[in-house]
């Protein structure tokens, strides 16, 4: 499969773990097709107990928006069809990966795509940045933002450009314009001082 098809998400939630009760609120979703947005898909869901006023302020979803929106079990229920054997990326893919992973466990689903990690992507492609969180990413890398992070939608299309940036400078710097999904995977794994090496090996 393509490293550019697939789809890009971000949940917004009550919590950090699912371990600990925490349940997702709003998901979004961005489904690339050789480098193309095809498809979108966002939802506000309702956890069924009150978020706290941190989440309030952080994410700008109230608890009167969530008890107006569908059950986490639909809204999770339509996810799973919109994914369906896609390969997966997230920024902070561990984060992303253990909701859904739960939220599908509720339902007697799993996943059938494999997970990247667009975080680690990018502490590889672009070693010199000052930081890698996705708003900071964003800025160096001169992509149009209007800086509305901790929505979901708004995050996975971020990640989707930040994403694109990323391949289209590999691109650029190696020729290589036609990776695979497992080859950005390899290069997650690969340590930041090797990755030269690594991607010089696949233009030969």
């Amino acid at each position: 499969m393509r490293a550019d098809t697939l789809v890009i998400l971000d949940f917004e939630t009550t919590g950090l773990s699912p371990d600990q009760g925490d349940r997702a609120i709003e998901i979004g979703a961005v489904r690339l097709v050789n480098g193309k947005i095809k498809g979108q898909f966002q939802a506000l869901m309702n956890p069924g107990f009150p978020v706290s006023s941190f989440i309030e302020d952080y994410t700008g979803i109230s608890n009167s928006m969530l008890s107006e929106a569908d059950s986490c079990q639909q809204v999770m229920t339509d996810f799973s069809d919109f994914i369906a054997d896609d390969n997966l990326v997230a920024h902070n893919v561990a984060f992303d990966r253990r909701f859904l992973d739960a939220e599908l466990k509720r339902l007697g689903k799993h996943l059938n795509g494999e997970f990247s990690c667009s975080l680690l992507l990018s502490r590889r492609i672009f070693q010199d940045a000052p930081s890698h969180k996705l708003g900071e990413l964003i800025q160096f890398t001169n992509i149009p933002s209007s800086g509305g992070f901790h929505r979901a939608l708004y995050d996975a299309q971020m990640t989707s450009y930040l994403w694109m940036a990323m391949l289209d400078s590999i691109a650029e710097r190696y020729g290589l314009f036609d990776l695979s999904f497992e080859q950005i995977q390899k290069l997650n794994k690969t340590a930041k001082k090797s990755v030269d090496k690594l991607l010089k090996s696949w233009c030969a």
